[in-house]
Parts: C-alpha cells; sequence; structure tokens
C-alpha cells in the first residue's frame, strides 16, 4: 500500500472537523500522489462495505478506472467519511486509533 496510515489518519481528523477542516481537507487529498488516492478511495469503499478487505487491489483498480470526478470532491460528498475510512483501516488490520493517536492537531 502506498498511501501510509498517518495520511489516512491526517484525511479522517479534517474530515471530523466538518466545515473548518474542510479547506484543508481538501488541500491535503489534493497532495497525494494518484495512486495515494486510489488507495484512499479503496479504504473508503471497504469501510462502507463495497468490497472485502482481500479484494484491495481490485477496490484501488476500480477508484483509478471510474475517478470521473476530483478525490477530494467524492469523499467530501459522503456525511460519514471518517467513520467509513476508520472501518476501513480497521478492516485492513491497521488500528485507526493508534495512526489517529500518532497525530497531534493544534
Amino acid at each position: 500500500m502506498d498511501i501510509t496510515s498517518d495520511k489516512v489518519a491526517e484525511v479522517i481528523i479534517l474530515a471530523r472537523e466538518g466545515l473548518r477542516g474542510e479547506s484543508e481537507l481538501r488541500g491535503f487529498v489534493d497532495r497525494l500522489s494518484v495512486e495515494e488516492q486510489c488507495e484512499l478511495v479503496a479504504i473508503f469503499w471497504i469501510g462502507r462495505g463495497s468490497f472485502d478487505p482481500e479484494d484491495f487491489e481490485e477496490a484501488v483498480e476500480t477508484a483509478e478506472a471510474e475517478a470521473t470526478t476530483p478525490t477530494a470532491d467524492y469523499l467530501l460528498g459522503s456525511p460519514h467519511l471518517a467513520d467509513h475510512l476508520e472501518a476501513g483501516l480497521e478492516a485492513l488490520g491497521i488500528s485507526a486509533g493508534e495512526a489517529e493517536g500518532g497525530l497531534y492537531r493544534y
């Protein structure tokens, strides 16, 4: 996986901030590589149950093939973005709590 759990945790934290974090979240996601953005969408899809964890690579390929809008716009369209990303990390065996706990927000 190209995207680190720290980067996913940053998106989770910014998503939880709602409108206050939207601009920063957009900028953060826009700075990710295309591969990282596709993996972020795949983690989101796994978290909401659209794909199983063992189908991660297929989800990444689907995200790349079906990308028609900017990734940040797509993700911000979900009111449960943070929850789905956390669930996706957990389904992939990555502790979302530990990843988030390693980041400091001032």
